[in-house]
């Protein structure tokens, strides 16, 4: 075998130890140490070469940007526990409510705003189901319905400012993570409002499948009731701005006065504070975020290392070269590589989960994508527009697995008249999968949704540029008489302790 033809057996070897279902940290350990050992005895590269993998290791650890992922996983954690989504559903649902659809706009509308507080899935998706499922239940809103909008609103978190997955995609890409917050902002507002239209269209055609609540089942009105949604967001928009303000990732901040691991600090210090503006911060809620923030850091960590150590044979044996080759070489352009990748993600998250995939293949992908002339921001927030889809479609989408297990808990404690399908559950996500497929097609074919928020590039114009070169303070030679200059040459040489040379003489005119 030659060593051209081994990168395609990697990919393949890859792709066949993520079906197997061991551990995908471990199997890519294995599969690049493997590989690595097979080069060294075809001779591809010498023994040597693997020496470096200890440094690379080494390398990860000390990255202090990765060193913001514990601290934005503990800040969620913290107010996932605490108590923040029951008071914003409450008081949102009541307030939408009286309105087709207005418990779908309220799920919709915290789901965005815990997005950009907490970052995480599980919880959100957890508490959500848990609070809003048996009344969308009750007051009548199409089964489907409700577990798709569940899901979907859970999943915004993935794309949301400050999302763990736009922090790896910053580091894996070498771009800032303020720049990568700022752009995820276009397309996390589009993405609510498509789910809003959504919601709104279902109304307008099918009514009877998201009812209103009636009025008189709201027990706040008036400026009780508005005082309970403003105490519920405006403490947390107060810890966005702090948070996100701070690192430069809010659209019109230019600079940024803290690094992203000291805006996580700063952010777990906010958490704790809100927690206890909640009265609900204790020493459990406490151990339980830094256990749930300790299995999170852990699993990240052994992902990126054995991706690293799969990346490094697979760079030995000229594997950034293959796909290179294979990629630019597709029909259409910039455009053309976008349709490609984002097939290949979307297939790819029914195996993979988002971390696997952004340190695994946007390694390979971001070189090439850099190369055709596309911006890497643009780039990585397309992406992790397409991933959140990871999440919502079989066989692993694990926002479905949770509303799983929360109706079969809700039909146990008998909050829930029946048990909920598991077809409802897979057949109630398609629509809202679409709707974020679609959100992709906008962002590939509208760039402006990513880059209206990030700094300008300032323009220069060459015709116009002047180049004005300081006046000397020292008299002009060519002005100065033969005897001038032979003074000022006897004062330097004076002046440096040495005798001056003798004026030349002066040629006779001729005859």
């Amino acid at each position: 075998m030659q060593m051209e033809n081994f990168a395609p057996f990697m990919f393949l070897g890859l792709v066949l130890i993520m079906l197997i279902g061991f551990p995908v940290a471990f199997s890519l350990a294995a599969l690049g140490l493997g590989s690595g050992f097979l080069a060294i005895e075809m001779g591809w590269f010498p023994a040597s070469f693997m020496a470096n993998l200890p440094i690379n290791m080494f390398g990860i650890l000390s990255n202090e940007l990765l060193l913001a992922i514990p601290f934005f996983t503990f800040m969620g954690a913290i107010l996932e526990k605490c108590g923040l989504a029951e008071d914003m559903l409450d008081s949102m649902g009541q307030l939408f409510g009286p309105v087709k659809g207005g418990l779908g706009y309220s799920v919709i509308i915290v789901g965005f705003i815990l997005g950009a507080i907490t970052g995480t899935v599980a919880g959100q998706v957890i508490a959500m189901a848990l609070i809003s499922l048996p009344v969308m239940i009750r007051y009548g809103y199409n089964m489907r319905y409700a577990t798709g909008v569940l899901a979907a609103s859970g999943t915004i978190t993935q794309l949301v400012p400050p999302s763990l997955v736009l922090i790896v995609m910053a580091d894996q890409l070498g771009r800032s993570v303020g720049d990568m917050y700022k752009g995820a902002w276009g397309p996390s507002i589009l993405q609510v409002l498509l789910f809003a239209a959504y919601t709104f269209m279902l109304g307008v055609f099918k009514p009877h499948h998201i009812p209103g609540v009636p009025k008189s089942e709201r027990t706040l009105h008036g400026w009780a009731l508005w005082g309970k949604c403003l105490r519920g967001i405006i403490p947390s928009a107060v810890l966005i701005f702090a948070v996100l303000g701070s690192m430069g990732g809010l659209p019109g901040i230019d600079t940024a006065i803290a690094t992203p691991t000291e805006a996580g600090a700063m952010g777990v210090v906010g958490a704790l504070l809100l927690a206890a503006l909640h009265k609900r911060l204790t020493p459990s809620l406490v151990w339980d975020a830094m256990v749930g923030t300790m299995r999170l850091t852990a699993m990240v960590v052994f992902i990126l290392i054995g991706a690293r150590t799969f990346s490094m044979v697979f760079q030995g044996v000229d594997g950034a070269k293959w796909v290179e080759h294979m990629l630019s070489g597709l029909p259409g352009g910039q455009v053309g590589f976008l349709i490609a990748v984002n097939i290949f993600i979307f297939f790819l998250a029914f195996f993979l989960d988002f971390f696997e995939i952004a340190f695994i293949i946007l390694p390979m992908l971001g070189p090439v994508a850099a190369k055709l002339g596309i911006d890497l921001v643009w780039f990585g927030v397309l992406l992790c527009v397409n991933m959140q889809t990871s999440f919502m479609h079989p066989p692993f989408g694990f926002a479905l697995f949770y509303l799983r297990g929360i109706s079969d808990t809700l039909f146990k404690e008998k909050r829930i008249d029946k048990p909920i399908k598991s077809s409802d559950i897979y057949l109630g996500s398609i629509p809202w999968v679409l709707l974020q497929l679609l959100l992709v097609a906008i962002v590939i074919f509208v760039p402006q949704t990513v880059t209206v928020f990030l700094d300008k590039e300032e323009v220069i114009d060459l015709d116009k540029v002047k180049i004005e070169a300081p006046v000397s303070d020292q008299p002009d030679a060519s002005s100065e008489s033969e005897e001038e200059q032979q003074k000022r040459i006897e004062e330097m040489f004076k002046q440096n302790g040495a005798a001056a040379p003798a004026a030349p003489a002066s040629p006779e005119p001729a005859k």
